[in-house]
């Protein structure tokens, strides 16, 4: 466990930014993130864990303390459900597809999303009409303070849209250094209904999915749609897709009646960032090298070597751009740091 100065954060972070961090150091155990915290209470320090949810926009003027806890295992089981472990810095796709593997349902429609099993319950992440507060036991995590450890239930969480109480009352407070998930062993509560699903099993003829099958459809389809940020920087969706008011919403419908949308609740309706901001002209835009993808307007990339103030920069134009055709606020999902 070695602490380096002046550390470039580009292969830390999937835009792919130039960054660097005062200081940085990779923990591996509970006993050196321990350690490390004790050891530099009185510094400021960053936490980062697969860096897929984040724009930098500056150097880390701190301590940046990488997440690298591995490991995943079965805590408990009964004849319908299974209590599955993944350690903070296991990556999220490769714990998706090994609860896939020995048949335990619950986390398939979010395949191929980027990151880390410790940042999941941050943002509540979802896709394709999942999300983590759907299967989510509790998590473990270590106060930066005291470095003791807390059991977070579901209900500690106070889970909404993309939202969690570790972006609020919690923040910058604890690190997540394991989530706790229940997943079905059998009677697989099989969910097709969102975006393009059915027509990808459809395309395959699958008339019964299986959870695998289900999986396989998510990543094809975000294959199709979605850069690889191993190849094209990016983060994934940069945009919250915004829920607005259903008599709010009537209005804009008068004016764009193909728009599309989603009810959410008796008087919400949730409108998808990507379809406002390729119908306001930006799908495959520009500038440099920050740009709106060609085939998903709700990712923003990095063609090589745009900064993160440049990224900023489009995200704003983007905004501006949508909330001048439609009147509509669409909210960055990803962190600016």
């Amino acid at each position: 466990m070695q602490i380096q100065t002046n550390f470039s954060l580009k292969k830390f972070n999937t835009f792919g930014i130039e960054a660097k961090a005062k200081q940085f150091v990779a923990v591996h155990s509970l006993t050196e993130l321990k350690s490390i915290l004790h050891q530099h209470q009185t510094e400021k320090k960053f936490i980062l864990g697969g860096g897929s949810n984040m724009l930098l926009t500056q150097d880390i003027d701190a301590l940046v303390i990488h997440i690298d806890l591995k490991g995943r295992k079965i805590i408990q089981e009964n004849d319908d459900f299974v209590w599955v472990e993944g350690q903070a810095g296991e990556n999220w796709h490769e714990f998706v597809l090994w609860t896939i593997n020995q048949n335990f349902g619950g986390l398939e429609n979010m395949s191929l999303i980027p990151g880390n099993v410790g940042t999941t319950p941050v943002q509540n992440i979802g896709a394709y009409g999942a999300e983590i507060k759907d299967t989510f036991v509790s998590c473990e995590a270590m106060n930066i303070q005291t470095q003791t450890l807390k059991t977070f239930t579901k209900e500690d969480c106070h889970f909404g849209y993309r939202e969690s109480v570790f972006k609020h009352e919690a923040k910058d407070q604890f690190i997540i250094t394991s989530v706790i998930f229940k997943l079905t062993k059998k009677n697989h509560k099989i969910s097709v209904a969102y975006g393009d699903i059915q027509g990808e099993l459809a395309k395959n003829n699958v008339e019964n999915p299986t959870i695998k099958d289900v999986s396989n459809a998510v990543i094809a389809i975000r294959n199709s749609k979605l850069p690889n940020p191993k190849e094209l920087g990016n983060s994934g969706s940069f945009f919250k897709n915004p829920v607005i008011s259903k008599e709010q919403f009537q209005k804009v419908q008068t004016q764009f009646p193909d728009i599309k949308f989603f009810e959410v609740g008796e008087n919400e309706i949730k409108v998808p960032a990507g379809w406002l901001i390729e119908h306001a002209g930006l799908k495959g835009y520009r500038k440099d090298d920050a740009g709106v993808h060609k085939n998903q307007a709700l990712v923003l990339v990095n063609y090589g070597n745009a900064s993160g103030q440049e990224i900023l920069a489009l995200s704003r134009y983007v905004q501006k751009t949508v909330f001048d055709k439609y009147g509509i606020a669409i909210e960055a999902e990803v962190n600016v740091i």
